[in-house]
């Protein structure tokens, strides 16, 4: 088993980013019951963090997620859900960028 860490960051257009966290949240629990599925959440800037955080912004929110294998992360991003979810976000928001990342050990 190879583990697959992803940081999917997530900027919407100004004043959409609670909407599409709707949806995001919507589209957890099947996410969730996808084999591999580790981990998926939604994470956003944490709050008076001081001088140690360099803050995304109130418009971006960054998805961690860990999969079991590669091959558990592409049946994911090509789900029947994952696909209605994308269709259903496009046109709020305004980049996505995705880290595919592997552990060091």
């Amino acid at each position: 088993m190879s583990i697959v860490h992803v940081l999917a960051i997530i900027t919407t257009k100004p004043g959409q980013r609670d909407a599409v966290l709707e949806l995001f949240n919507a589209n957890v629990p099947a996410v969730l019951a996808e084999d591999g599925c580790i981990a998926y959440e939604a994470t956003v800037d944490t709050k008076n963090a001081g001088v140690m955080q360099t803050k995304f912004g109130p418009d971006t929110f960054v998805v961690v997620e860990k999969w079991a294998s590669m091959a558990a992360l592409g049946a994911h991003a090509s789900s029947d859900h994952m696909k209605a979810y994308g269709a259903s976000t496009k046109d709020m928001l305004a980049d996505r960028v995705v880290h595919i990342l592997s552990p060091t050990q």
